[in-house]
């Protein structure tokens, strides 16, 4: 596939990463050096989802810009140099049949036209499970795409760490450590409610960097609903055992995504324009803290301090780890050298010694539901078995 015009689009959709500006300056400063001129997209698909080629209303500098040397600046820098959104161009799109729908796939087209109208011939995305959706209906549109994959949550099929993941993980040990010094000072304890809609990759990293006591994910939940009532009760038996050892302090490490786990009649109503559920509306470190706070009294006849607390934004868009600068660069050249040797279709990936690989989108997308595959921490594999032995105890043995 050849691109038609010899100008590559760069936009990042869906939640905040450090490292994002990274990846931006890297794969720009790549095409350019090889004479390829870069648009920038502003906010991921916002605007250009809804462009009409017979009203173009799209305005340089605010909608896109072209993208010069002076991209070298923002390689360390925090927040998005084109900032995002989480608009979902392809939303409606449920099967192949679907993407050949005028109705549902308006969107797309919209998409398609608009880069003819700016005469970019190729797209770079950088962006989560949802943005590797949509890169993948513009390639079986005919469109040359290759997608750069993000998430904090490191549960991305195919790659081995996701850019941002470990400042991301950093960020909140550091958060978690000023919490259990805290509870040590008090003799209390803390609920801490970490990002992971699908794994437990930043709670068990940040848990065992941060001596958390316990570490909860949705790992840990077998079938398809939490058995809450027994859960609160081994967090209060862990509570009682720590005060046995002259130790009643300590900050318990909760995924967000539990949430996903809990009674149906638990669960928020409301969901984001990917059609997930708002899980940081649910409070699951509240619903937890108050829960264990009750069955302590039971217990003991006593009180117990425990403070819920949802650590989320904070580590979204921080100052990047060198570990995370280099990851995100790599990527952004894998994804400039992909397009030189006509590539495409394909997600930029990393092996060992940050050498490079491409997977084909095929391999990261289930052709019948159109699903993408996700990478959760397998039970028994020696990460999740470290986070078992370093804690407390294991409440779910």
């Amino acid at each position: 596939m050849k691109p038609k015009h010899n100008r590559v689009g760069v936009l990042f959709s869906g939640g905040p990463a450090p490292s994002a500006n990274a990846v931006i300056s890297s794969v720009s400063l790549n095409f350019l050096d090889n004479n390829v001129p870069v648009t920038g997209i502003m906010r991921g698909y916002e605007f250009i989802q809804d462009f009409n080629k017979n009203y173009p209303k799209l305005r340089k500098d605010l909608h896109y810009g072209n993208i010069t040397y002076e991209i070298t600046k923002a390689r360390n820098r925090s927040g998005i140099f084109l900032r995002t959104s989480r608009a979902n161009p392809g939303k409606d799109i449920k099967t192949m049949e679907d993407l050949n729908n005028p109705e549902k796939n308006a969107r797309l087209r919209n998409i398609l036209d608009a880069f003819d109208y700016l005469e970019i011939g190729a797209l770079v995305s950088i962006g989560g499970d949802d943005t590797l959706k949509t890169a993948n209906y513009l390639w079986l549109m005919g469109f040359p795409v290759i997608h750069i994959p993000k998430t904090i949550d490191n549960d991305y099929y195919g790659i081995p760490w996701t850019f941002g993941y470990w400042t991301a993980v950093d960020v909140a040990q550091k958060i978690m450590l000023n919490l259990k010094a805290d509870a040590q000072a008090t003799d209390s304890f803390f609920v801490v409610e970490l990002m992971g809609r699908k794994s437990g990759w930043i709670t068990y990293a940040a848990g065992i960097a941060s001596e958390a006591i316990i570490m909860i994910s949705a790992e840990d939940v077998t079938g398809d609903v939490l058995n809450l009532e027994h859960m609160v009760d081994k967090i209060a038996d862990v509570i009682v055992a720590r005060e046995n050892d002259q130790k009643p302090y300590g900050v318990i490490a909760i995924s967000e995504g539990i949430v996903d786990k809990l009674p149906s009649e638990m669960k928020p109503k409301a969901t984001d324009k990917h059609g997930n559920i708002r899980l940081g509306e649910a409070k699951i470190s509240s619903i937890i803290a108050e829960a264990v706070k009750e069955r302590y009294m039971e217990k003991t006849g006593l009180q117990v301090k425990i403070t819920p607390k949802q650590v989320g934004y904070e580590i979204r868009s921080a100052y990047p780890t060198a570990f995370d600068v280099v990851m995100g660069s790599m990527l952004g050249y894998g994804a400039a050298r992909f397009y030189l040797e006509n590539n495409f279709g394909v997600m930029v990936s990393v092996t060992d010694n940050f050498d490079l690989k491409s997977v084909p989108f095929p391999e990261l997308i289930d052709k019948n539901t159109l699903l993408t595959r996700l990478r959760d921490v397998p039970r028994g594999s020696d990460f999740y078995n470290l986070k078992n032995r370093l804690q407390y105890t294991n409440i779910f043995e």
